[in-house]
């Protein structure tokens, strides 16, 4: 977990550039996990920490012309390379923290966060401000395209008791912070948390 704001933006600036370049298969797993959002046509939905915008034409695909997508991200050099990569075109980019968002309560039907929980400063803060722009019964996927095992062995990490994303720590941050985790799948290929906004 992040320590402060300044540090999550140094680890992502230094890395934009070739951000895409380092995971280029990844995109079949992130049209398969903005798929289990439920998303229907003209559904309004944020990508929390969007980085370069992969996620943003799958997401396209899933509201329809008629939909509205936003795309917050901490790290200007990352939205400079969702410009870049032409994804800007799918949705709104917003430089934005997630836990300070410029969104109006209950505005949004659904919030996909890729590799978002491990870079929070303040957890369950923060997933109580994606919480507040969601409307009751909205939902919220946290995605990675590798499982928790497949990326610390990327890091060269072993796991550990107090990983945010271990399902005995997930369930009760998320519950405490306004959703209810109703399907948790951690796999080599994937880790995919789907939650649902409580009343």
């Amino acid at each position: 977990m992040a320590d402060d704001h300044a540090h999550v933006q140094q680890f992502f600036t230094a890395r934009a550039a070739d951000w895409d370049a380092r995971f280029p298969d990844d995109g079949p797993r992130y049209a398969a996990a903005a798929g289990e959002l439920g998303l229907r046509p003209g559904d309004a939905v944020l990508d929390a920490g969007c980085g370069t915008g992969r996620a943003l034409p799958h997401l396209r695909d899933a509201v329809g012309p008629g939909g509205t997508i936003i795309g917050v991200d901490l790290t200007p050099a990352m939205l400079a390379a969702a410009v870049r990569a032409g994804r800007d075109v799918d949705g709104a980019l917003l430089l934005a923290d997630v836990g300070r968002l410029p969104i109006r309560d209950g505005v949004l039907d659904a919030v996909f966060g890729a590799g978002l929980v491990s870079h929070l400063s303040r957890p369950a803060e923060d997933l109580r401000e994606l919480a507040r722009v969601v409307r009751p019964g909205g939902r919220l996927a946290l995605f990675h395209p590798v499982g928790r095992a497949a990326l610390a062995a990327r890091h060269g990490r072993q796991l550990t008791d107090d990983d945010l994303r271990a399902e005995p720590n997930l369930r009760p941050l998320l519950a405490g912070s306004g959703w209810r985790l109703v399907t948790y799948l951690d796999e080599d290929d994937r880790f995919l948390a789907l939650a649902v906004r409580q009343p």
